[in-house]
């Protein structure tokens, strides 16, 4: 079979299974075992094991539950919910103010625990409240809330990183450092977008009342001090793995360590609630790993049969700049995006892509980070976007799903116009790795 006919029938097989609603994890395994047997027959097993093997055995991997048991902790000690408070007794004079705030504690959260599921459930409990209760907008609340949570997929220490980095063997340092400022452009946009609006029509974003702001300074900073030792955990996370003093594993340890401790300051920390936070990693961990066992071997098995020569020679071929190509594998991520989850995009995709990447003249680093925005997109694109289903569970009945969709369009145009800019300026993204 030619591996012309391959890749359509591997591919075609994928969707088709997709489709009849199997898990993605058991469609990747699927197609993987009965291609391999096919084409090479008993002896292909041992290279669906062995690539499975090698991934589980990179000691980095372990970052991943211990980023996940932090969030976790950082989710359920409160701590958001007292940074929302204080935020918003600073910000609520402006017009705009609670939305823009909401954004900021986002992005301060994203920062603290790289998870978008939890981000935007508690937004959508604390912060949507307080919005529609000020007469804000219900389209720009609703689209502020989604897409101020998917900034943990963007902003380090961002799960999504961690993954790119494993499936292609680029510096998970590297891109953590090369994702803070477009991370941070990206909820300047945000803001930018919010505030013009509210400027140009005050009734979308009205300021709180001067009884809730009001409140003498001594107040305002002590809403801070609740606040103050996860922030500083976090900080330390992130500014140990910058400046080399540790690796991510241990950082990200030494994280769960700092924020348990936090949270039993706090008097927070209970046996029930290690015992959710421990039940809600293992599951998270469970699903990515299944996920990574079937897209490991789809691609091992494709591998073999030549796929990555096919698909480099097919785009390296085409009769176009190399700036294009890279256009061309955004859309086609865009598109995967509104399909998939983003854990079986990067390990189907990135083995493919990277090489290419590489082969044009790019940095990995530089396209991990358009990955890691184009998968922010995926957050908030129909049909199956996520950020949707999160907030809808927890929005008031009277806010539909249609309704929440055509608020995030906005957003998602925003999102793109920041992946393009990156894609323009590699230099946002490549400077402060080239500072290291």
């Amino acid at each position: 079979m030619s591996i012309e006919l391959v890749t359509v029938a591997m591919f075609g097989g994928m969707i088709v299974l997709l489709l009849l609603g199997l898990p993605l994890a058991f469609v990747t395994g699927i197609i993987a075992v009965a291609f391999g047997l096919g084409l090479f027959g008993l002896p292909s097993l041992l290279l669906v094991s062995s690539r499975i093997y090698s991934f589980m055995n990179e000691y980095v991997l372990v970052s991943v539950p211990m980023f996940i048991l932090m969030a976790s902790l950082m989710e359920r000690s409160g701590v958001a919910r007292d940074l929302f408070k204080a935020m918003h007794v600073w910000a609520g004079g402006l017009k705009g103010g609670l939305a823009v705030q909401t954004t900021i504690a986002a992005t301060i959260m994203a920062a603290m625990t790289g998870i978008i599921g939890g981000e935007v459930v508690l937004l959508g409990l604390v912060a949507l409240p307080q919005m529609l209760r000020l007469g804000y907008d219900r389209k720009l609340a609703i689209g502020t809330i989604c897409a101020g949570g998917s900034l943990g997929s963007m902003i380090p220490p961002s799960v999504v990183l961690v993954i790119y980095g494993l499936t292609v063997n680029v510096s998970i340092g590297d891109l953590f450092s090369a994702a803070v400022l477009p991370g941070l452009m990206m909820a300047g946009m945000y803001i930018a977008y919010i505030l013009i609006r509210c400027h140009i029509n005050p009734k979308l974003g009205p300021p709180a009342p001067p009884e809730e702001r009001n409140i003498p300074l001594s107040e305002k900073l002590a809403m801070l001090k609740s606040i103050a030792l996860p922030m500083l955990i976090a900080a330390s996370v992130l500014g140990t793995i910058y400046t080399g003093i540790a690796s991510v594993t241990e950082a990200a340890g030494m994280g769960v360590v700092g924020t348990a401790i936090a949270a039993a300051l706090r008097r927070e920390l209970s046996w029930p609630m290690i015992q959710d936070v421990l039940i809600q990693t293992m599951t998270a961990c469970g699903i990515l790993l299944w996920v990574s066992f079937g897209a490991t071997a789809m691609i091992g098995v494709y591998n073999l049969a030549g796929g990555p020569a096919f698909i480099r020679k097919l785009m390296i071929g085409l009769p176009v700049a190399p700036i294009v190509i890279i256009f061309i594998m955004m859309a086609i991520l865009f598109v995967l995006g509104c399909l998939m989850d983003w854990i079986g995009i990067c390990l189907l995709t990135m083995p493919i892509f990277v090489p290419i990447v590489k082969a044009l003249g790019y940095d990995p680093v530089w396209f991990g980070v358009l990955f890691c925005m184009n998968m922010q997109v995926s957050y908030l694109s129909p049909p199956f976007g996520p950020a949707a289903f999160y907030l809808k569970g927890v929005a008031p009945p009277d806010i539909s799903l249609n309704e929440i969709f055509s608020a995030l369009w906005p957003f998602i145009i925003l999102q793109v116009i920041a992946i393009a800019v990156i894609i323009v300026f590699p230099g946002l993204a490549l400077w402060l790795p080239g500072l290291n």
